[in-house]
């Protein structure tokens, strides 16, 4: 029984390789193959009754070569032929277009909750978790709320991505399903256990208000679920359905604050609440044909989030990096403030308005992806071994140019942002007053520095390609050291608003180490190509 289990999990792998290489170089390619799909060696002789991953690659390949290479050509391969003619006249000018008209406005969409939450900011000064009538403690009490849900779900975010995708890459659904639910559970009981932990922190050292705690761990709770359940949407490449899920939430709370006398935290929780509903029922309805086999096992949450651990921390600490200077600077004591961190409405201003040149980048994030993976794939196969040189330097170049499309980007988007925070017809035209100096001066600080930490995450999102992780990681620890000892001394040593040169200097400096390893990476790019293909 045992050893027909493991022929059928062996042909599985089989079509999957099959799928993923077509016709294999040799058998270390088949090894990075496996190794990818985040097969270990103490799984091998369980799942595949082998000793070692180099067994069941050399075993697999020896299957592969029998078999005819016209047969083992993937979907990529079949159509490449046709894309070679067309890339060799226009020197991908064409194809780059092409990728460049499709992912840029996609990026863009399926931002469309985030600009909803802006837009309904400007029109009805409320949002689905944001309201300007809040005093300056409710407004500590939410924005800290939001944040914890935001760090406390990060890494769970990533693990879905990454462990569900696997999943759904191998049309696997029952362990899509299986995975997705079991990651999110696991995340709502982690942020139960902080709530917890926290609790018991402030009981021991008064720090704030049991009532003040409540709405904080209210708003985690209900952002943090939002996140895990928006997550799969991604998987599972459903994304509209967060717009519209986030879309009726608003909707539905701007109603309540309207035309009830609901109280504005009700108001909130009910339209996030609303958002949650119809995403969980979507995955239900999704779902609803697949049965979970109780016979096929899954890890544990926490042996889920072992396998790819990188991936978890990575997605924290960036938030952790995101938010590090506005704690910073919320906890100078040169502002008299009655608790040990207190929120500033001109500096939030400001970083939300500079966080608007991040955002308004994501479609170029998803077209390099885009460009990154298809033009790897089709340089690998068009050309010879022997001038492997010629394919890394032609990359290297290729990188260069998206770069300068990056920077291309954001100064058109800086100079639009500027001229709408200093004009009369922006900042002062929809809220009925100037933006304060100090305001405009976080912002113009903010905005370079997440330009330079838009460029490390598109390193980061390469490195993530080349299944290199762990460099990814290295980077963003080092730059929220950096952004946690400037932040303090500038903050301290002049005023508190000078926290965002820590931000700043730790995006040029998660930037350099990543733009580093993606170099290096670059200079033998064929061989790591492989080793993660």
């Amino acid at each position: 029984m045992q050893e027909k289990e493991n022929d059928d999990k062996t042909e599985v792998l089989i079509a999957s390789i099959k799928e993923k290489i077509g016709f294999p170089v040799n058998q270390f390619v088949v090894q990075a193959i496996i190794e990818s799909f985040g097969i270990r060696n103490i799984d091998v002789k369980t799942d595949y009754g082998k000793n070692s991953i180099k067994e069941l690659g050399n075993y697999i390949y020896n299957q592969l070569i029998t078999e005819s290479p016209d047969t083992l050509k993937n979907e990529n391969e079949k159509n490449l032929l046709e894309e070679e003619a067309t890339i060799s006249i226009s020197n991908y000018t064409v194809v780059k277009t092409k990728l460049f008209l499709k992912y840029f406005p996609s990026g863009l969409f399926h931002l469309f909750p985030v600009f909803l939450q802006i837009a309904a900011i400007v029109i009805f000064g409320y949002s689905l978790w944001t309201y300007l009538g809040f005093n300056e403690l409710q407004s500590t009490a939410v924005v800290f709320g939001v944040i914890l849900g935001l760090v406390l779900t990060g890494g769970f975010v990533q693990v879905i991505g990454r462990q569900a995708s696997f999943y759904w890459y191998h049309d696997d659904l029952t362990m899509v399903k299986k995975t997705i639910y079991k990651i999110i559970i696991d995340g709502i009981k982690a942020m139960l256990a902080v709530f917890i932990f926290i609790a018991i922190i402030n009981f021991m050292v008064y720090l704030y208000p049991f009532q003040f705690l409540l709405i904080v761990f209210s708003y985690a709770l209900l952002i943090g679920v939002l996140l895990l359940f928006l997550a799969p949407m991604h998987t599972i490449k459903k994304r509209w359905v967060v717009s519209v899920a986030i879309l009726v939430g608003t909707i539905l709370a701007i109603t309540l604050k309207t035309y009830t006398t609901l109280n504005i935290y009700l108001t909130h929780w009910i339209g996030i609440a609303m958002a949650i509903s119809m995403m969980f029922f979507y995955l239900k309805f999704f779902f609803r044909k697949i049965e979970i086999n109780k016979d096929n096992t899954i890890d544990s949450g926490l042996a889920i989030i072992y396998k790819n651990y990188s991936y978890f921390i990575y997605g924290t600490l960036v938030y952790v990096f995101v938010f590090t200077d506005r704690i910073i600077a919320w906890s100078t004591s040169a502002r008299e403030v009655p608790y040990i961190v207190y929120y500033e409405k001109n500096y939030e201003i400001g970083m939300d308005i500079a966080i608007l040149v991040f955002l308004l980048l994501a479609g170029i994030l998803e077209y390099n992806i885009a460009a990154f993976t298809k033009f790897l794939n089709l340089l690998i196969k068009s050309t010879p071994f022997n001038e492997y040189r010629k394919f890394n330097k032609r990359f290297y170049n290729a990188y260069w140019r998206q770069v300068g499309l990056l920077f291309l980007c954001s100064f058109i988007i800086f100079f639009i942002i500027y001229l709408a925070i200093v004009e009369p017809w922006g900042y002062e035209a929809y809220f009925k007053e100037p933006l304060s100096k100090l305001s405009v001066k976080v912002t113009i600080l903010g905005a370079v520095g997440y330009t330079f930490f838009t460029w490390g995450m598109l390193n980061a999102l390469y490195l993530f390609t080349l299944n290199q992780p762990n460099s990814a990681v290295k980077a963003i620890t080092i730059a929220i050291c950096v952004n946690i000892v400037v932040g303090i001394l500038a903050s301290r040593i002049f005023s508190y608003e000078n926290s965002t040169w820590g931000m700043l200097i730790g995006s040029v400096i998660f930037m350099l180490i990543t733009l580093k390893e993606c170099l290096n990476f670059f200079k033998n790019l064929d061989y790591y190509y492989n080793a993660s293909h």
